[in-house]
């Protein structure tokens, strides 16, 4: 069985590198709120479309 602890001598970068390579890019850089509005002429992504349309009268919006 592997020794499950990383390697002496490890750079930082080499076990990103590693470890983006069994759990791929787990965490964006930025998030969904920080980011421009998905599509052409700043349309709102239908999800998000669809989900506004749910909140109900009484809650504004």
């Amino acid at each position: 069985m592997p020794d499950a602890r990383p390697e002496q001598g490890e750079q930082d970068w080499e076990r990103r590198r590693r470890l983006a390579e069994v759990f791929g890019d787990t965490l964006p850089e930025t998030t969904s709120d920080e980011r421009e509005p998905r599509g052409s002429g700043g349309r709102e992504d239908p999800g998000e479309a669809w989900l506004r349309a749910q909140v109900p009268p009484h809650h504004g919006g």
